[in-house]
């Protein structure tokens, strides 16, 4: 991978530092790892025009940038508020699971991790199914009423 630019780099800081107060998240305790993750979503910048996940493999990164599915914030943080990345954690590092389909490979690797912050990101959370989840209707919904109308 060739360095990314300067330019998209702190693009990326940027983009990071907000969406991770906006979603309630913290970055990971190791610096190294959130370095790596944003370097990578940099680069993704610099080669395809948008910050698609580094942490996954891609048989063709155009066509997958083009889905939208894995740009960050990708639909997984958005919907479930989990990053495979370890980027948007909570503050001991582990990744929120709460949200998760029981049988999603993040809950069954972490097991269940409760948000600290359940007023704060999914804003796609309507999107939300799983087995605990009938009909696609989200389980705390109910539980937690915004105070304020979230932004998409």
């Amino acid at each position: 991978m060739t360095e990314p630019s300067k330019d998209s780099l702190e693009k990326m800081w940027k983009f990071a530092k907000g969406f991770a107060e906006k979603s309630g998240t913290a970055f990971h305790p190791t610096p190294a790892v959130t370095e790596a993750v944003i370097k990578g979503l940099a680069a993704h910048v610099d080669e395809l025009g948008k910050p698609l996940c580094p942490c996954n493999f891609y048989k063709d990164k155009q066509a997958e940038a083009k889905l939208r599915r894995w740009i960050c914030a990708c639909d997984e943080m958005q919907i479930y508020k989990y990053c495979h990345c370890l980027l948007f954690v909570k503050e001991d590092g582990l990744p929120i699971t709460e949200y998760l389909p029981e049988d999603h490979e993040g809950r069954q690797v972490y097991g269940l991790v409760t948000d600290p912050t359940p007023g704060k990101g999914r804003a796609l959370r309507h999107k939300a199914t799983g087995p605990s989840q009938p009909d696609g209707a989200n389980s705390d919904q109910a539980a937690v009423a915004p105070t304020q109308p979230q932004k998409p």
